[in-house]
């Protein structure tokens, strides 16, 4: 039985003092150590399996944290972490105060960029090789970009730029043909035609500049050391193609890329994944209450299109894609592209559904501006995860998408309280507008087992009182409801779904400010700018001076835990909002 070896690895220079036909023992114990930790952890799997190879390869070849090191997307990373001392505390990644499931700076000085969105890294590591040469620093700067990254608009931008540099930048194209959902478009053919041999144009790498190299086996690790070696003294900018399965060393992982991207719990000597409550009578998540009704209405209106950058599982739209495929499209990880193609598809009369995680369309903010809400093209944005996602922490919330969408003109924003309301508001716009919507909706089930009623038209602007009581008001924004509802249930007190926040329904204010001696707003987005800070707005514009309370989300980035564990902190729960409202009703009745 071969002696363990990782055991003994805790940073990158005790991998290189192994010889190089040791290192394939260390990528089978990898493997194994990533399996076994996700399997129970949860979290991100097939990506980081499909490049273990190449990380041992990149940090035996190169002196990190010297050589800076960039992963792109940030969840191939886990091999990555676990060589480079947070083997002992890997068992924490994504969980509350534990590590994070992204490369972070402030982690360690092997993580030289923060990277949990897409195609950043060819750009980044780019301004370092520049900032290295200004210096007259000799170091290696190396960007490894991944699972389908190469497709978006920015990784081009960088390769543009880098064309025509002579910094000392490699870019590894870890080519395995799938993102979270299999690769789209014609670069993906073109990658696909190179791996075969069949391609006949020229090389689109070399056109604009680059010392390529390539296609390679990126499992074989004596050819990608050999590989790496060679181009350490290659001048310039050099793109080396390494082709990877996403999933490598678990067959299930291999087989279902997709499903095992981020497989929840597993068995990890078996890969089969844990059974799911065989209850039935569960609500739905938010995400299938859009892709079950999104197909119900376009069925029946052949103007509906639906549109998402790279996320077709995870936004339900895939459910339009298998009924509908000439009226669902995957544009591939392209947000700005998503969202103006919508607009091009507005101006002659089509009814788009822009479908985007809400943390994604920051992306895209300009075109949002730009192409839709300047010229009031009737683009619907469906903002799936909006609020608070838990584990992917920072980079994944969706707690700004009120605050960064609440100062654009013509824009119109919904939020719905439940499955019900969200049904209804994709009918609304669907009857026909002639503004563009957004409409903001959680990660996750729902609390409506009876969901699918007959659709009501919305009107736009109004919100609606569910609950009334004496001197205190509670103002909420969509599935916030829920929690107030829980909270006030033996409390004397008013609650109003807003349901819009922009327009607010001002005639709806004035009663409320009239009638109450406290407000509070609450909102899972940030309080800077969002929903709480329009009702003050509105307050002042309108000389009430009764005290105003606005609950949300507090103005720093949020860290990765369990929705519930966030919820808390931010003390947006039912105890701490229930506790809340206790201390400003004895207040209130006290003075």
């Amino acid at each position: 039985m071969q002696k363990p070896l990782l055991k003994h690895i805790n940073l990158p220079e005790d991998l290189r003092q192994l010889k190089a036909e040791d290192l394939s023992q260390v990528a089978k114990e990898l493997r194994e150590f990533i399996i076994n930790v996700v399997a129970t952890k949860e979290g991100h799997l097939g990506a980081s399996l499909g490049v273990v190879e190449l990380t041992i390869a990149l940090h035996y070849v190169f002196n990190t944290p010297e050589d800076l090191l960039v992963w792109d997307v940030g969840h191939q990373a886990h091999g990555h972490k676990i060589l480079t001392g947070r083997k002992a505390i890997f068992d924490t990644n994504r969980q509350l105060n534990g590590i994070s499931g992204f490369p972070k700076r402030s982690e360690s000085e092997y993580d030289a960029y923060g990277v949990g969105h897409s195609s950043t890294s060819i750009s980044a590591t780019l301004g370092m090789a520049i900032a290295s040469q200004l210096k007259g620093e000799n170091r290696h700067h190396i960007a490894v970009i991944g699972d389908a990254s190469i497709a978006s608009g920015m990784a081009f931008e960088g390769l543009n730029h880098a064309g025509v540099t002579d910094a000392n930048l490699l870019v590894i194209l870890n080519d395995n043909a799938i993102g979270i959902d299999p690769s789209v478009g014609a670069l993906k053919q073109y990658l696909t035609n190179v791996k075969k041999g069949t391609e006949k144009q020229d090389n689109i790498f070399e056109a604009l500049n680059f010392e390529y190299s390539g296609p390679i086996d990126g499992h074989d690790l004596p050819l990608l050391i050999s590989e790496l070696e060679r181009l350490k003294s290659v001048k310039g900018p050099k793109f080396l193609h390494v082709i990877t399965t996403k999933g490598r060393g678990l067959k299930q992982a291999e087989e279902d890329q997709v499903k095992y991207h981020a497989p929840g719990k597993f068995n990890a000597k078996t890969g089969e994944l844990h059974p799911k409550s065989s209850n039935n009578q569960q609500p739905p998540k938010y995400q299938d209450v859009f892709g079950e009704t999104i197909v119900e209405l376009a069925l029946k209106n052949e103007k509906i299109i639906g549109i998402t950058p790279a996320m077709p599982t995870g936004s339900s739209l895939k459910y339009m894609m298998d009924k509908i495929p000439e009226r669902a499209f995957d544009v591939g990880i392209a947000e700005q592209h998503a969202v103006t193609l919508a607009a091009g598809m507005a101006t002659q009369g089509m009814i788009p559904f822009c479908n985007i995680y809400s943390t994604f369309l920051q992306r895209a903010y300009d075109q949002v501006i730009h192409d839709v809400a300047l010229q009031k093209l009737p683009v619907i944005f469906c903002l799936d995860r909006a609020g608070l996602v838990g584990e992917d922490g920072a980079t994944h919330h969706g707690v700004f998408d009120l605050a960064y969408l609440n100062c654009i003109p013509n824009l119109v924003i919904f939020a719905p309280r439940d499955a019900i309301a969200l049904r209804n508001i994709l009918y609304t716009a669907q009857l026909g507008i002639d503004f563009p919507l957004a409409i903001r909706y959680p990660r996750g089930q729902g609390h409506l087992l009876d969901w699918k009623k007959p659709f009501k038209a919305l009107e736009v602007g109004k919100g609606i009182c569910l609950k009334k009581g004496n001197k205190l008001a509670v103002l909420s924004i969509g599935t916030m409801a829920k929690v107030v509802e829980d909270a006030t249930v033996s409390q004397d007190v008013s609650h109003y779904d807003m349901q819009f926040i922009k327009p607010l329904d001002e005639d709806l204010l004035h009663e409320i400010f009239k009638h109450y001696e406290l407000i509070v707003t609450i909102e899972d987005g940030t309080i800077v700018g969002g929903f709480g800070s329009s009702v003050l707005a509105f307050a002042n514009t309108n000389g009430y001076k009764q005290p105003i309370t606005v609950l949300g989300i507090e103005d720093k980035f949020v860290e990765h835990g369990s929705v519930t564990q966030l919820h808390k902190i931010q003390e947006l729960d039912e105890e701490s909002v229930k506790k809340k409202i206790s201390d400003l009703l004895f207040l209130l009745n006290d003075s």
